[in-house]
């Protein structure tokens, strides 16, 4: 909503679904046993779901956020609870940013209690299902708000919520020893070796408009893992490609690598020289969301040419026309991220 709109009266109700304790106590949290889902809530549209809180101490990778609208055979969004909200490798670290704040006092640590937010708008016509997956090994205690806001109806232009959720543990590069910036690594990537051999963030079929994404690197290589290229296609394959980047800092909205910086619409979640190797950077294409007919495909390059071998993962955001399938994530035993034995050596 912008703030000129906020002094206009409209025809709206407020709602919320909270996991606050009905027997009038204080143990305002639910308690989900490992292996099962939990329906955070339900509504009944028209409707839009206008803000998200939770906090939790742990599993920001074993828990799935899963929403699925108006009775869709598949949800629309199904994500690691942590990545979701931006931060990735299970870490969680204070940040801002418009879509999304977290806040903890333990930064830049694994699996600490932390406050998530999201303000991304998720309109419904008939219907909305918010479940949360525990997938790991023990119960999973949570708290958590869902405001919404009901309406009369919904503008006809009006699109659906999405997120996807993908890593490549490691990403296949092809000189993960070859210096960035070398002459080694200035290889040509075009045409379909680009379409085919990118590290993929999105890709989908329908109508609508991608919003930014997160990436999270695990820097197995020790070297500055960007130089790549994104590239992104509407509407099928075709080169140059539609949009055509110069730097992976540079699609991020940053330049000469990453800063140690959290803005309103790019920046360091979690910043690689506070963890010792674990980087998550954020991108949200508020005024400039990339629009498609039917269908589009969000690469980057890792590396310049893809040599890199680092492990990545992402998460797309992107409005649909209509509710549209995602890929499942990872087995949990397959997201877990990378640790670090006491010879401060990469285990995998």
């Amino acid at each position: 909503m912008q703030l000129k709109s906020l002094a206009k009266l409209r025809k709206a109700k407020t709602g919320r679904k909270s996991s606050w304790d009905t027997s009038g106590r204080n143990s305002d949290f639910w308690i989900i046993p490992p292996g099962e889902s939990a329906v955070l809530g339900e509504i009944e549209g028209p409707g839009c779901i206008t803000h998200l809180w939770m906090t939790q101490q742990n599993n920001y990778r074993e828990c799935l956020l899963k929403f699925t609208w108006d009775g869709a055979d598949s949800p629309s969004i199904l994500c690691p609870l942590g990545d979701f909200f931006g931060l990735g490798h299970s870490m969680v670290n204070s940040y801002q940013s418009l879509l999304f704040t977290a806040s903890t006092k333990h930064n830049n640590t694994f699996n600490s209690g932390c406050a998530l937010n999201c303000y991304l708008p998720m309109p419904f016509t008939k219907h909305a299902k918010m479940e949360l997956i525990n997938q790991s090994k023990e119960p999973h205690k949570q708290y958590f708000y869902i405001d919404y806001e009901l309406y009369d109806s919904l503008p006809d232009n009006f699109a659906f919520a999405h997120a996807e959720f993908r890593r490549a543990n490691p990403f296949d590069g092809w000189g993960s020893k070859v210096e960035v910036n070398s002459p080694e690594a200035n290889i040509v990537n075009k045409g379909r070796d680009a379409w085919d051999k990118n590290y993929v963030i999105l890709e989908t079929k329908g109508r609508g408009h991608y919003i930014g994404c997160n990436i999270s690197v695990t820097n197995l290589t020790g070297t500055w893992w960007g130089e790549g290229d994104d590239m992104i296609w509407v509407d099928g394959y075709k080169w140059p490609p539609d949009l055509h980047g110069t730097g992976s800092e540079d699609y991020l909205n940053q330049a000469w690598e990453m800063q140690d910086n959290k803005y309103a619409r790019n920046g360091s979640s979690i910043f690689e020289h506070n963890t010792n190797g674990y980087q998550t950077s954020y991108v949200h294409h508020l005024e400039n969301p990339v629009h498609f007919s039917n269908e589009i495909k969000v690469t980057i390059e890792h590396g310049h040419g893809n040599h890199l071998r680092n492990e990545m993962t992402s998460v797309a955001y992107w409005y649909c026309q209509a509710p549209t399938g995602i890929i499942e994530p990872p087995t949990v035993d397959d997201r877990l991220p990378i640790q670090k034995d006491e010879k401060n050596d990469w285990v995998r």
